[in-house]
């Protein structure tokens, strides 16, 4: 977490306006309740509602990326940000999508751990290159190859919708929701 309070504090649920309302409609069936990113993301209701729609596309099966390969991007770019809230959120998200324990402690160590299979080699490269360089190198992008085309392009987009949420998790200060526990090491304050 780069900061330990709030810049921006998520809205009362109890004293929303209707455009606060209609925006946050679509997260309140949720089983951990309204999120703070999503109460905090309320205070610009329609770019809350343009953003819930452009993330679900990333987070659905239109996505070519496969659930385990989406959450590892996902994943590996939250950590490349320090964006706490982001890897705390993800991490369970990860593991029901295929990653195991071991395999969520090696993003953090990124592409050269030993134990990734080609491809993860090669997601895990991209995000690096992307978050760092905002580019794909051509050396990757040819290790991409296996996913196929659409999913090269929907590996950028996903890495580029997480760069966007780790910025606003980070600047505008969004605090981990009750019960979470920060990762240590990312910690950044």
């Amino acid at each position: 977490m780069r900061l330990s309070a709030p810049r921006i504090a998520p809205l009362d649920l109890d004293r929303l306006d209707a455009d606060q309302q209609a925006a946050l409609a679509p997260v309140r069936d949720g089983r951990l309740g309204v999120l703070n990113i999503f109460r905090t993301l309320a205070h610009a209701p329609k770019a809350l509602t343009a953003f819930l729609g452009w993330g679900s596309y990333i987070l659905s099966r239109r996505n070519a990326l496969p659930p385990r390969e989406r959450e590892l991007a996902i994943l590996r770019t939250g950590f490349a940000c320090g964006a706490g809230y982001e890897w705390t959120q993800h991490v369970p998200i990860g593991l029901d999508a295929g990653l195991n324990e071991a395999e969520i402690l090696a993003i953090k160590q990124g592409p050269d751990e030993p134990s990734w299979s080609a491809i993860d080699r090669a997601i895990l490269t991209a995000c690096d290159e992307l978050t760092r360089d905002f580019h794909v190198s051509d050396a990757t992008w040819a290790a991409l190859a296996p996913l196929g085309e659409k999913a090269r392009m929907d590996l950028v987009m996903t890495v580029g919708q997480y760069s966007q949420v780790s910025m606003m998790l980070n600047s505008f200060g969004v605090q981990l929701d009750p019960g979470q526990t920060l990762d240590p090491d990312l910690d950044r304050r």
